[in-house]
Parts: C-alpha cells; structure tokens; sequence
C-alpha cells in the first residue's frame, strides 16, 4: 500500500507540536506525488490522534500497539514502525528532524537497509529522488539523488509552517496489533523528572539569551526580568554552560535547544555558527552587543549597540513606564 507515511511525534499521548509540521510537509508533498498520507502513532494512549488527523487533512491513521509499548523507546519505535513499512511498502516514511523524529526513523530504515535523508528542506521525484537537505547546522545545502522506490526522511525542524486543512469528516483510524521482542525494552524510558509548567524555552514566543558577556551567573537576573515582563524564557549561549553560570537546558543551539519565537533576544552573544543554528528559525531577531561585526550583530534583523548592562535595565524601566 504504496503512501506517505509520518511519524506521529508525542509523549505518552500529548503530541508534539512538531507533528503538525510534518503532516503539513508530507499533505504538501503528497500533492506533487498524487499519493495518500497516512499518519502513524505508536502505542495506545489517551490523545487527540483523531482530532489532529482531521484538523490537517489526514484521512487515515495507524496506531501501532503493544503491551511492550509503555512509554518512548528508540529500539521498540523503529521496530514498530519498520514491521508496519514491511508490511505496506509505502514510498515515503518521515518524521520532522528533532532528536525523537530522527532516532526513531534512523532505527527503522536501519533495520530495512532503507537510505534515511534528515533534515531535508525539499523532496521531488523524477527517475530518482532529488532532495535538497541541510548540512552543516544550516549553514549548507546538499543536493543528494537517491535512486530506491522506497526512502525514509525527515524534515528540517521549524522549515515547515503548520498549516491546517480541516476534513469534513473523522479522520479513519486503525489500530494494529504486533509481537514485539522484550529485549527492546531495554532502551524504554523508565523514570521522568518534573518540569514546571507553561511554555518551555522550543515553544516560548519570546526568548531572551545571555552569552559570555553578560559576565556572571548573577548578572542574568535582568535577563530574568525582562524575560519575565515580556513572558518569555531565558536561554544562553554554550560559553554560558561551560563557565557554569547556567543548566545545559537553557543552552540554545545545535547542541542545546532549537528555538522560533516570535523574537529572539541576543545579548553579549557573539553568534557562534553552533548557536546561530539553534536561533536562526526565530521570527526576529535583537541582538545588543557592543561590537558592531559580531556574527549575531550582522545576521540579526535589529541591533542596539551598546553595553547590555545599560540596555537591559532600559527597556526594562521603558516596557514598566508604558504599562
């Protein structure tokens, strides 16, 4: 049963947002191809499956269940969806690129001896399959040819805008059962810690950075301030992890987190390519800095030169005079 098919991304039943994203890129390329999409969720939990699939146009869902199947696990996820490709042969089987969406699709390619293509920003089909992907972190576009009937790929995490296509009807979902081994348990999540509340620094609108010059762990207590006015987060460059001054889980970057608020605020951050990578999906930029090349300073679509120590505390006192 020849397709699209894409990898629901969620955590024990709440789906991710980056779901919405993939199902916009495969609707999209599903036009160019004239093929069916058909979206895939792995394990039984209590969602909104049926609802997303219809509010983004997917007429058909698989969910993939297991009593194995507990919580997120890369081994039983790639098995899972690997059986289900065998099975139907779709042409396309994708994900969007965060590290759930590539792990689990690297497994299932792997165990088909599938090509896996990640972080593609466009798919097209001739004779092979023409696909243009990042590398790099952004800064390069590969050109690749893949010439199999089937591949597997995901999508570059924030390339995609979500758009909906409401159906006028549910969408049809079946369940599947399979015999899945044990031992891939062996790499299933078995403990979570707790994370407070609200927007995390991936879903923040607003997201206000410190690097190396802020100058200390103390020192970002105005970032706190303004974060907190605008109702954003505060993030930080790796400089800032390294020195200590703030957890790994604020880092934004390639290796820290990928952000796309509606503004990103940069400041004392030389914009790094590591950490451009992680911000550059962001709507706008301000970067204040007092060296006019810096990287951030030139890539940024607004800039205030000048010593951030002083400009912090102005638009703090500029953002309480207005209100």
């Amino acid at each position: 049963m020849p397709g699209i098919y894409v990898l629901v991304e969620h955590d024990r039943g709440e789906i991710s947002p980056a779901t919405f994203e993939a199902l916009t890129a495969a609707r999209n390329l599903a036009q160019r191809l004239t093929e069916e999409v058909v979206a895939v969720f792995i394990g039984v939990f209590d969602s909104d499956f049926n609802a997303v699939c219809t509010e983004y146009g997917i007429s058909e869902g698989v969910v993939l269940a297991s009593p194995l199947i507990t919580d997120y696990g890369p081994e039983l996820w790639g098995e899972a969806l690997s059986q289900l490709s065998q099975e139907r042969t779709p042409r396309i089987v994708m994900s969007v690129g965060t590290d759930k969406g590539n792990e689990v699709i690297a497994h299932a390619s792997a165990r088909l001896g599938s090509p896996f293509i990640a972080n593609c920003i466009e798919v097209h089909r001739d004779s092979d399959w023409t696909i243009t992907r990042m590398q790099w972190g952004g800064s390069l576009l590969e050109d690749v040819r893949v010439d199999t009937e089937q591949i597997f790929l995901s999508y570059a995490h924030h390339s995609v805008e979500p758009e909906t296509a409401a159906l006028s009807s549910d969408a049809n979902i079946q369940i599947v059962e399979l015999e899945l081994d044990s031992l891939l348990t062996r790499t299933l999540v078995q403990e979570r810690a707790a994370q407070a509340e609200g927007a995390t620094l991936s879903t923040a609108s607003v997201v206000v950075s410190g690097g190396r010059g802020v100058g200390s762990a103390d020192a970002f207590a105005p970032l706190e301030e303004l974060a907190d006015l605008l109702a954003g987060k505060v993030g930080c460059s790796r400089a800032v992890t390294n020195n200590g001054w703030r957890s790994h889980a604020d880092q934004v970057g390639q290796t820290g987190t990928r952000i796309a608020p509606e503004i990103y605020i940069a400041c004392g951050i030389s914009g790094a390519i590591q950490h451009w990578v992680g911000a550059m999906a962001s709507k706008n930029i301000l970067a204040i800095n007092i060296d006019p090349e810096a990287n951030m300073v030139t890539k940024a679509g607004y800039a205030v030169l000048g010593d951030l120590h002083e400009v912090v505390p102005a638009i703090i006192e500029e953002i309480k005079r207005r209100r």
